[in-house]
């Protein structure tokens, strides 16, 4: 799938990918509530209608921000994957919690997460890091 370049900006380039509502929503859940199939995603509180989420899974994987394998414990369902690209979106969406815990209202609840990110740094993204490319990349 070929980007429609407006300009070789490359933050309107990012925003061309992952953009618009969802896809980091996406992202977020593959990152930090290990969903990796179909309707885990649509059970997200967000919303999510199911024609909506295919476009965007489609969007991703067609982007290389995600992969699509068939799930070896259930052949009729598909298993999202981070990729190496998509993991490199940790640093983004954290610094998104961040400033929405700064900015927005949420709730201690909600705004544990990011709390704990902002509060581990560095540290713990890159542990983060590993962790995500071990699930999702088997250690690669």
């Amino acid at each position: 799938m070929a980007i429609q370049q407006k300009s070789l900006c490359p933050i309107n380039l990012a925003l061309e990918v992952v953009g618009d509502r969802w896809s980091l929503l996406i992202v977020r859940d593959l990152m930090f509530a290990d969903k990796r199939h179909f309707r885990e995603f649509l059970q997200s509180e967000e919303g999510i209608s199911s024609n909506i989420l295919t476009e965007r899974l489609n969007t991703l994987v067609a982007h290389g921000v995600l992969s699509k394998t068939d799930d070896p414990t259930h052949k009729q369902k598909a298993l999202y994957s981070l990729t190496p690209v998509g993991i490199d979106l940790l640093p983004v969406i954290t610094q998104l919690g961040i400033w929405g815990r700064k900015h927005r209202p949420v709730t201690a609840e909600s705004g544990a997460p990011a709390a704990a990110l902002e509060k581990g740094g560095p540290a713990l993204q890159k542990k983060m890091r590993a962790a995500l490319r071990k699930a999702h990349l088997g250690g690669r």
